[in-house]
């Protein structure tokens, strides 16, 4: 067995090493003390594909917070169509921002949630309400009663990831996107000439 973490050549895109402190994922293996297994790096990448649209269900209008973070990387360096859910907020930047995923103009590819742990069920009952595809939980956040409800609504779950570093890590742009990678490589650069 390997010691690095690789894609399958099915999956074969710009990918980069684990992020510094990430380990490596074994098909099948939850970390400890979790019995819910979520989606392998291949399966993610092809979930993050096939997604168009995202909602970012708890999306702030504060700069400190992380939710605005991902927002603003979403917005501006992802293909995606990006909307936001917060009932105390009008606008979060420069976009409306929508009470409920009930109320969005779109039914949303991905529900991307940061919520406390308490309100996780709720949004996944919400997200298979709407017809949402995939239920995507913070980093930090987990809770195995929120992934049964979602799968039970023929949802795909991935918990305790973010959609930004996932999106910069298979797209080639951790480096860009304000994350050491943790690659160390004797290779020279590749510099255009």
């Amino acid at each position: 067995m390997s010691d690095s973490c690789e894609l399958p050549a099915a999956a074969a895109a710009p990918a980069a090493a684990p992020a510094q402190g990430e380990a490596c994922e074994l098909p099948g293996a939850a970390p400890a003390g979790r019995t819910w297994e979520g989606p392998s790096a291949a399966e993610r990448l092809a979930i993050l594909r096939r997604t168009k649209t995202i909602a970012i269900v708890g999306a702030s209008d504060n700069p400190a917070r992380a939710s605005y973070f991902v927002g603003t990387y979403l917005t501006s360096s992802s293909p995606y169509e990006v909307y936001f859910v917060n009932p105390r907020a009008e606008t979060i930047l420069g976009r409306p921002a929508y009470p409920s995923l009930a109320d969005l103009p779109v039914v949303p590819d991905l529900v991307d949630v940061f919520r406390a742990e308490k309100d996780l069920p709720g949004v996944a009952r919400e997200a298979v309400a709407v017809g949402a595809k995939t239920l995507w939980l913070q980093l930090g956040s987990w809770n195995e009663e929120a992934a049964r409800i979602a799968e039970g609504g023929g949802l795909t779950v991935v918990m305790d990831r973010c959609v930004k570093i996932e999106h910069a890590r298979f797209h080639g742009g951790l480096h860009l996107a304000g994350f050491d990678t943790g690659v160390i490589s004797s290779r020279r650069q590749v510099i255009s000439r």
